[in-house]
């Protein structure tokens, strides 16, 4: 009896011993497991069947396989200038939402800064609005009329009232404007959480050695802020392709005077949700994600992400 108690109690603590090495090689993927399944459901599928419906014309309860016939229809004006004022659109948003978000953090990291909670918790707040609300304040205030509040303060300093809405560069004033009001305080806070981590080291040794304001911004603070900055470009570059609510919210919903509110995703939804034409609208979809990929990983390139660290 003893002799079989000797034998059997090895081979339950290498069953033991087994169960847990088990247990901690199907760990990582246990807790990898929602994203997962939440990418392949809620983006790879879709993203599939978005790309088959390309190649395809789809009415209501008739599907037919038309190879790159919607592709060849993207080739018209309104595609040109969609894609135009996206591109517009995003280039001036970049060159406003990355320095005044990261000057503004600089100040408001200083510790000679007054009310400096304060300040961060003001540009934070258009961040908690409703852009729909935002876009029907912006329409107001971008309005036509000598009431409205941009034209009360152009008839201020002698300039006449402008139809804001109705030129092509006086609304992507407004849409950036619009921008800039939304999203500075959230670049802000991205840029403001990376100063925060910058060893206070460095700029005691910078002190030491004579460097000035300027020296220690562009030497220390700048390099190292480079893969906040790099996050920046690329969610920046990301939402100037992918705006809508914005234009659509400043024209009420409605089709801007000469398209110059239309954006890339403005052109999809009115393709595939207002003339039903789904198969067009997912060629158009498809169209500008490898538009938006190309322009990543050229500014990813640019910025030496792919670089090798000596």
């Amino acid at each position: 009896m003893q002799l079989h108690n000797e034998t059997q109690v090895p081979a339950q603590v290498r069953f033991r011993s087994r169960r847990k090495w088990n247990a901690r090689a199907w760990a990582p993927y246990l807790f990898v497991m929602p994203f997962i399944v939440s990418f392949l459901i809620f983006f790879a599928y879709p993203l599939y069947r978005a790309g088959m419906m390309s190649f395809q014309q789809v009415l209501p309860g008739d599907v037919q396989f038309v190879g790159v016939e919607n592709y060849r229809k993207l080739w018209n004006a309104d595609f040109g200038t969609a894609l135009w004022n996206s591109t517009r659109y995003t280039f001036w948003t970049m060159l406003l939402l990355i320095p005044v978000p990261l000057v503004l953090a600089v100040l408001l990291n200083s510790s000679r800064m007054l009310a400096r909670n304060l300040f961060r918790s003001a540009l934070f707040i258009p961040a908690l609005t409703s852009v729909v609300v935002a876009g029907v304040i912006f329409r107001l205030i971008f309005g036509e009329l000598d009431g409205a509040l941009m034209n009360t303060i152009l008839n201020t300093f002698g300039i006449p009232s402008q139809q804001w809405l109705y030129s092509s560069s006086l609304a992507m004033v407004a849409l950036v404007v619009l921008a800039g009001w939304r999203w500075i305080g959230i670049n802000m806070l991205y840029f403001l959480s990376a100063l925060q981590s910058i060893p206070k080291d460095l700029y005691e040794a910078a002190d030491i050695d004579g460097a000035g304001v300027m020296q220690k911004f562009t030497r220390i603070t700048v390099p190292m802020l480079k893969p906040i900055t790099i996050y920046v470009i690329t969610i920046t570059l990301y939402g100037g392709y992918a705006m809508f609510t914005e234009s659509y919210m400043l024209w009420a919903g409605k089709p801007s005077p000469q398209h110059i509110g239309l954006t890339m995703v403005g052109y999809i939804y009115e393709q595939g949700f207002q003339y039903f034409n789904l198969g067009f609208g997912a060629a158009i979809g498809i169209t500008l994600l490898g538009i938006t990929l190309v322009i990543s990983m050229l500014q990813l390139t640019m910025l030496g992400m792919f670089r090798k660290e000596d």
